[in-house]
């Protein structure tokens, strides 16, 4: 699950970046599953009618954000703590791959282990994670779709595209690509069961609720 640990809840570090925000999170009373809330906004990287990645952009709801921000005081953008600070949160991303699925007929899509940039910075009150997941081959655009989702297994992080608007396509594939953005509507008892966990529990493993909770991207090219 998105940087928690059920284990070690109680002895973790405030220098463990994300995980540690939401930690925090869920030491001040969050009851039911998802505790924390993250915005996304992702931008499609292509070159030479190739797609190589996804540029992300994670905006983190003010509670989350806090530690992080806490942290950071006054420190300019540019300095070592903020570089420190998102080098923390980013490690710990790729330590869940992501948290994105990439699929085209059927078949795992690879990408690299490390992005190809990143970067943490301050929105108001929201502490924001910029990052380029690199695909480890460049995919034709045209051929079958790609279906993209980008979630946390456990649920205990809703991370979510407020409307289609949050997708881009850059100029290079407007013309031959379109995408389409597909949000889940789990029925009553899955809903019922998430609100019932406690911040300590974790759903089991063979649920798959987050996926189950799960936007899912289909880019289609011609």
């Amino acid at each position: 699950m998105l940087l928690y640990n059920n284990s070690g809840y109680d002895l973790m570090m405030k220098y463990q970046g994300l995980m540690a925000s939401l930690l925090l999170l869920a030491s001040v009373g969050a009851v039911a599953h998802p505790h924390s809330f993250i915005d996304m906004n992702t931008t499609f990287v292509a070159k030479d009618r190739q797609l190589i990645g996804l540029k992300m952009v994670w905006v983190m709801d003010e509670i989350t954000s806090a530690d992080l921000l806490y942290d950071a005081e006054n420190a300019k953008s540019d300095s070592e703590i903020w570089k420190k600070l998102a080098a923390q949160v980013m490690a710990n991303v790729l330590g869940q791959h992501y948290f994105t699925d990439i699929y085209r007929d059927g078949k795992p899509v690879k990408y690299l282990n490390l992005p190809s940039e990143y970067h943490l910075s301050r929105q108001g009150h929201k502490a924001v994670l910029e990052f380029v997941l690199p695909l480890a081959e460049p995919q034709p655009l045209a051929g079958k779709p790609f279906e993209i989702s980008t979630y946390d297994p456990t649920y205990f992080v809703d991370m979510t595209y407020p409307d289609p608007k949050a997708l881009h396509l850059p100029p290079e594939m407007a013309e031959q690509c379109k995408f389409d953005l597909v949000t889940p509507k789990p029925n009553a008892s899955l809903q019922a069961y998430a609100l019932s966990l406690d911040k300590n529990d974790s759903p089991g493993e063979d649920l798959a609720l987050g996926q189950q909770f799960a936007q899912r991207v289909t880019l289609t090219c011609q």
